[in-house]
């Protein structure tokens, strides 16, 4: 029997959760859910199919236990019935027409125009990537089944995965193709189930010839959406139809079950690193002429020293500037540059100097050996050498005087002097000034 205190309270979590999603996630998981009968120490509730129970419990369990009654482990005393669908099967002739229209637009192949082949920058670190990608988008089916792409956010997986989409539909007109997001596989599955039409979603995917998922890692955790999906997947593989996936981590990394784990590794796991600075230079240079901008080599080259991680991010560099220079009529500039895009700069992450690092750089800068910095030698280029390292020494390294002189076998009096000298060489010494910022430089990179 159904009491009031028990329709007000599934009400009153309702308004509760509808506050703390958006509305698409409730009315896709949380409005169908009815209250069918309950006491005082349980509650019956009817859910459309075993997804919404799992979404459900996922993400309220706690605020269910505050609603409803619990168990005495402390769980919410939910009983869970799944609609049946006998009803609304008798009424499937009524919607037969408007399904049939449906099914060309429903599943339709949407690709970024500019994600191509010949506008992915090929460098050491994605070459190849690329030539995995360009073999099965020549020979699907035939080569690497699946190839399964992973790195960074912003380096280029959706590009190539979205090139191939391109390259098949282009010279494999025949072929049956569809690319899609891990997100948007799991809405199709959402909505199919709402629609009570999961066979004709199965039947569309597990038709392809070619299927590319971007964006893997997005299916941890859900158990269920992972089922339908391992099943698609060992469907087309037993056909030898080819699957393409993206992801942020490895397989191994991922949190899957086993099962799909191990089916991801079966064909080929590629690797898309950062680009070096060669390559960011020619993704500038590229994304710049696209603009109809020209950049200065040198200013391309300062861009990609400050920019290196992401290449979306210097694609966004590129955008900033155009306007920028459009709307004021600037010319580019590193000066301009470090106006406009300062807060895009990257720092790399330092590791903590020590003195030893210090010692082996102007060792190598000087020509001199390390015992030598470090001894009592009074030889011009020694003395010179050692300063300079102790100069750094107090510069880079958060120590004290007193400990800087230990690591050097001199007194923290030794030491102040050394730097003392140095500030005052520099002062009208380039040459020196040249070889101690170098100094520094090779310092920060080792």
């Amino acid at each position: 029997m159904l009491t009031c205190d028990a329709r007000e309270t599934w009400i009153q979590f309702l308004e509760f959760a509808k506050k703390r999603c958006s509305l698409t996630a409730y009315e896709n998981w949380l409005a169908p859910i009815k209250v069918i009968d309950s006491s005082a120490e349980r509650i019956c509730l009817e859910v459309p199919n075993i997804f919404v129970k799992a979404y459900l419990l996922d993400n309220y369990l706690k605020d269910l236990c505050s609603f409803l009654p619990v168990t005495s482990e402390g769980e919410p005393a939910i009983e869970f019935i799944i609609s049946d669908q006998t009803n609304h099967k008798q009424q499937l002739p009524q919607r037969t027409v408007s399904i049939v229209a449906e099914e060309n637009t429903e599943f339709e192949l949407k690709l970024n125009p500019s994600y191509r082949f010949d506008t992915f920058i090929e460098g050491p670190s994605n070459q190849f990537v690329k030539s995995a990608a360009m073999g099965i988008a020549n020979r699907p089916g035939k080569s690497y089944n699946p190839l399964f792409i992973h790195g960074g956010v912003g380096l280029g997986k959706t590009h190539l995965l979205q090139a191939i989409g391109h390259h098949v539909k282009e010279h494999h007109k025949k072929l049956k193709v569809q690319c899609i997001t891990t997100e948007s596989f799991i809405n199709d599955l959402v909505n199919s189930l709402r629609d009570k039409s999961v066979d004709k979603m199965k039947r569309f995917y597990r038709s392809l010839d070619i299927l590319l998922v971007d964006d893997i890692q997005f299916l941890q955790n859900r158990l269920n959406f992972e089922e339908e999906f391992c099943n698609t997947f060992e469907s087309l593989i037993n056909q030898n139809k080819q699957i393409v996936i993206t992801s942020d981590k490895p397989p191994g990394q991922l949190k899957l079950s086993e099962r799909i784990v191990a089916r991801m590794e079966w064909g080929l796991v590629a690797h898309v690193g950062m680009p070096d600075l060669e390559t960011r230079v020619a993704i500038l240079q590229h994304k710049a002429a696209q603009k109809g901008l020209s950049i200065p080599n040198g200013v391309a080259f300062f861009i990609a020293e400050h920019i290196f991680s992401n290449v979306r991010q210097l694609e966004g560099a590129i955008n900033r500037l155009t306007a920028h220079c459009r709307l004021l009529g600037q010319k580019i500039s590193e000066e301009l540059v470090e106006q406009t895009l300062s807060e895009l700069f990257q720092t790399r992450p330092k590791q903590k100097v020590s003195v030893e690092n210090i010692l082996k750089t102007v060792s190598t800068m000087y020509e001199v050996r390390v015992s030598d910095l470090k001894g009592t030698s009074r030889k011009q280029n020694i003395a010179l050498a050692r300063q300079v390292a102790m100069f750094l020494a107090k510069e880079m390294m958060q120590e004290s005087l007193v400990m800087i002189g230990a690591s050097f076998g001199k007194t923290h009096s030794t030491i102040l002097h050394a730097c003392k000298t140095i500030e005052n060489k520099i002062k009208t010494d380039k040459s020196l000034r040249d070889q101690i910022s170098l100094c520094r430089r090779n310092v920060d990179q080792s």
